[in-house]
């Protein structure tokens, strides 16, 4: 299996109900890391996974509605505990509806055999998940 990944960064506030939490339960500032993994099992006729210009582009694009705002005033994310875990499965929903939007170009939509987002909280701390592009 093939892969390429591209990174960008992102600035969120937000609270996380819920007595686990701790002090977190208060509102916070989060600087994440993300990460986008594309993975398919053999290369395109240019030799590529995916265009990285294009992938990177459309990581800026899936991260714009959520940088520099607070979470918790989201409609979408009204009543939802915005944990690391949620973001990774919320971004790597709005990546993949990109990729099979034909946002990579070429054959990439159908043959990307699976996208992994990881979100990096601190050096020591980290998120992910990873899912089919298609559900076949």
């Amino acid at each position: 299996m093939f892969s390429v990944t591209v990174s960008d960064s992102i600035m969120i506030a937000h609270s996380l109900k819920g007595e686990v939490f701790g002090p977190a339960q208060r509102l916070h500032g989060a600087t994440y890391v993300v990460e986008v993994q594309l993975r398919r099992a053999a290369l395109d006729r240019d030799n590529i996974v995916a265009d990285i210009g294009r992938a990177r582009t459309l990581l800026a694009e899936v991260l714009a509605p959520l940088a520099y705002r607070n979470l918790d005033d989201l409609p979408e994310f009204q009543g939802v505990v915005t944990t690391t875990e949620f973001l990774a499965l919320e971004i790597f929903k709005r990546y993949r509806d990109g990729v099979l939007a034909g946002r990579l170009s070429g054959d990439t939509a159908t043959a990307l055999a699976e996208v992994e987002v990881t979100l990096l909280e601190t050096p020591n701390a980290w998120a992910s998940y990873r899912g089919p592009v298609r559900a076949d």
